[in-house]
């Protein structure tokens, strides 16, 4: 069991319709057709929403993928049509909200690995390979792989995991065409955010990206290059053969599994509240992310 552990009531704006509420974000649609993404402050860890909101998250989130939007605009459209405030909507969703192209969305979760760890590393321990991609012997948690690699996931409701799975299930899923063109378009986007990440510091060991169809082209949606859809290391701490020190919500994961918070993981319970401290360390790495990255302090 996991999911919500108070899962909110979105809020009613006159002139739109909610549509969706997710781990992160509130989904509206206005009148015109078009959607409107509001980031939420909360945030979610072992598969659970927690209760605890960080303070400014969603803010960090948006205005992040905002500034990566701009850098990856050569490469990929994206779907952004106005950072405009719906009239009506409180003034709590400043900086936090997106009007967006309406897509056909595709429903596959594009990842782009360069370095080993998480699940891609449980599997190849096992077998040798990621996604069913051969990789080399010697490998270990935070090897930079010979090359990035496109390993899909299946889209899972909230509350349940992502599944990897090969590109040839892809492929069978939504087409070969398609399929070819998610894995170029994740790969070309991964390689220029990679590769800006280096020149401030920071590894992006792998993301995860979300794309729909506007007729026939390929849009990249939702949030990308942000603490929740990608691993970032600090590259002076980066030492292959141990869990690397990270911005995101790693702060939270280590109190939940700690004696201090008194949860099992293992049970159907939620997860409890979190302390201040640890309020406030997670809102620190998601703010330094955001002004390494982008070279601007958050204010």
């Amino acid at each position: 069991m996991s999911g919500f552990v108070e899962k909110p009531e979105p809020i009613q704006v006159p002139g739109l319709v909610h549509l969706h509420t997710g781990k992160v974000r509130e989904l509206y649609q206005n009148e015109a057709g078009d959607l409107v993404m509001v980031a939420s402050d909360r945030i979610s860890a072992f598969d659970w929403v927690l209760p605890t909101e960080i303070p400014d998250k969603g803010r960090v989130l948006t205005q992040l993928s905002l500034w990566w939007f701009d850098q990856l605009a050569d490469l990929v459209p994206n779907h952004v049509l106005s950072t405009e405030l719906p009239a009506g909507a409180p003034a709590d969703w400043v900086g936090r909200t997106l009007v967006c192209k309406s897509l056909q969305m595709v429903p596959v979760e594009c990842v782009a690995r360069g370095y080993l760890t998480g699940s891609g590393l449980v599997e190849y321990n096992e077998s040798r390979t990621v996604c069913g991609l051969a990789l080399p012997e010697g490998l270990v948690d935070g090897s930079e792989l010979p090359a990035p690699i496109f390993t899909p996931a299946t889209k899972a409701a909230v509350g349940e995991h992502d599944e990897n799975v090969s590109y040839e299930e892809v492929a069978r899923q939504v087409g070969a065409d398609t399929a070819a063109r998610l894995r170029q378009a994740t790969l070309a986007v991964y390689s220029r955010g990679r590769d800006i990440a280096r020149e401030r510091g920071i590894i992006l060991a792998d993301t995860k990206f979300e794309f729909g169809f506007d007729g026939d082209a390929l849009v990249l949606a939702d949030e990308v290059l942000t603490a929740d859809s990608s691993r970032f290391w600090p590259a002076d701490a980066w030492q292959p053969g141990r869990a690397q020190p990270s911005y995101d919500k790693q702060y939270v994961r280590d109190w939940l599994t700690s004696a201090e918070s008194g949860w099992d993981r293992g049970s159907e319970q939620p997860p409890p509240a979190l302390p201040q401290q640890v309020v406030d360390a997670t809102r620190a790495k998601y703010v330094e992310a955001y002004e390494r990255l982008t070279g601007t302090s958050w204010s």
